[in-house]
């Protein structure tokens, strides 16, 4: 480093606090873009080290040798960006403990805010054990998630690209959209491919037809007589190029996640069968949608078999164990892990009383969204889930029942891995008796508490005649 920055590096370092420390070999780090601040222990006179490190990797070297060299155990800093995570794996790799921490713990530095000063809070506060890193699992888990998300990115890419191709259709009065359900479907794409290729009569684009449409070769073909201007075939012709390179994207990926996590698989599984669904309707489905050889990869490297659970499909599944893996032993209960997902209300009291709630954050979680998604499609289930789903809906509304339902599919995920539980539906009438039962039992309670008793009304048979 220069020796003009030393110098200026040394004249706002500020005396650590003198308060017991819990761990005081221990470290804290402000992450930044161009530069990284770091504190390390108090010297003997209580003097902080404080010093500014580049963002290159030989100058992460150089921090990581810095902080060997005092001692320290372990290393917090902040989530800033992505511009934490060369540091974190760095200091991993060479032993230092590096523990990620919210920002929402950090954000009320005493004085004046700096650099410098941020640095020396966070090594403070550390050396209490007043931060708590986040959760972030090992790493071939983050191998896995690092593919699993940069595939959502191309997910999202290629629906652009069939809006693209819906707005030049939509331009140029071709209504695929209403002469099929699904533009992307074996019917839609074809004709899309057809009026690319060149063909304009809408008998022969019709003929492209599934058997399985629900809507005549005429009736789609009325849909499909438009204005041929060129200058939005050009447009198609250019989303549906990239559709296709995208979804060639997109099958690359499911590939090689399907090599990582099979190299990931115990040897006693790796040639054992998928265990059968006890629904033959639901896996017939799975079979039906293709899902059978990631459901089997799935289950040969958990040990456990999310399909089972109703709403989760193989995708859902696959985006579950590569965000956290099989093992969800970093959190103690699943409360802990419900409350992580941000699938439980929140509640703030102080002095007894409920306080007003103050969003703090988005719950942006990608295992949230997805149990979301498949809560919402319970909703005309003929499970227990569904029921559930319903009976939610009836008194609190849609959004709280696709809440409620998310929240109680995050508890069965985390039996379902931590403790090998194997669900199992047991039906939407067995589900609606135990309610009942349930139900009556409190109202006979409530009941004796107040000094009566309930007496059932016998039923009266119906008249003759």
């Amino acid at each position: 480093m220069s020796g003009k920055r030393k110098s200026s590096t040394k004249q706002r370092t500020v005396k650590a606090m003198s308060l017991p420390a819990v761990r005081p070999k221990v470290a804290g780090i402000d992450v930044g873009s161009r530069e990284h601040w770091v504190c390390g222990p108090a010297s003997d006179d209580g003097e902080a080290r404080v010093r500014a490190f580049g963002t290159t990797t030989s100058e992460l070297e150089a921090l990581v040798e810095w902080l060997l060299a005092q001692g320290v155990e372990s290393a917090a800093m902040e989530s800033t960006s992505v511009y934490w995570i060369p540091l974190y794996e760095l200091l991993e790799a060479r032993g230092i403990e590096p523990v990620l921490v919210n920002a929402r713990q950090l954000r009320n530095v005493p004085g004046r805010k700096s650099d410098v000063r941020d640095c020396q809070w966070v090594q403070t506060l550390h050396s209490h054990g007043l931060l708590r890193g986040s959760f972030r699992p090992d790493e071939a888990i983050v191998r896995l998630r690092a593919l699993q998300r940069q595939q959502a990115n191309f997910v999202e890419q290629r629906t652009r690209c069939v809006q693209w191709m819906q707005k030049a259709l939509d331009q140029m009065n071709v209504q695929v959209h209403h002469a099929v359900s699904d533009i992307t479907g074996e019917t839609g794409m074809a004709i899309v491919r057809a009026i690319v290729a060149g063909e304009r009569d809408p008998h022969r684009l019709a003929a492209h037809r599934d058997k399985r449409c629900r809507k005549s070769q005429e009736e789609i073909a009325e849909h499909l007589r438009g204005n041929w201007r060129e200058e939005h075939i050009f447009n198609l012709q250019s989303a549906l190029r990239l559709y296709d390179a995208i979804q060639e994207t997109i099958a690359s990926y499911d590939q090689r996640l399907l090599k990582e996590i099979e190299a990931l698989q115990p040897p006693e599984r790796q040639d054992e069968p998928v265990p059968p669904h006890p629904n033959p309707v639901k896996e017939k489905a799975i079979r039906s949608r293709r899902e059978q050889p990631l459901r089997t990869t799935l289950w040969r490297f958990s040990g456990a078999d999310l399909c089972r659970i109703d709403g989760l499909s193989g995708g859902a599944a696959r985006v579950i164990l590569t965000e956290v893996g099989p093992n969800l032993a970093a959190f103690p209960t699943e409360d802990d892990f419900v409350s992580w997902l941000r699938l439980c209300p929140r509640t703030p009291i102080t002095g007894g009383k409920p306080i007003k709630k103050r969003r703090q954050g988005l719950g942006a979680n990608r295992i949230a969204g997805i149990l979301r998604m498949a809560a919402l499609s319970l909703q005309r289930s003929k499970s227990a889930l569904g029921a559930t789903f319903r009976r939610y809906a009836r008194h609190k509304g849609g959004a709280v029942a696709v809440f409620a339902t998310a929240r109680k599919l995050a508890q069965l995920v985390y039996r379902t891995l931590r403790y090998g539980h194997v669900y199992t539906d047991i039906g939407e009438a067995a589900y609606e008796l135990q309610f009942q039962t349930r139900r009556l039992a409190a109202l006979k309670q409530t009941a004796k508490s107040l000094g009566y008793e309930l007496v059932p009304t016998p039923q009266l048979d119906p008249a003759p005649g």
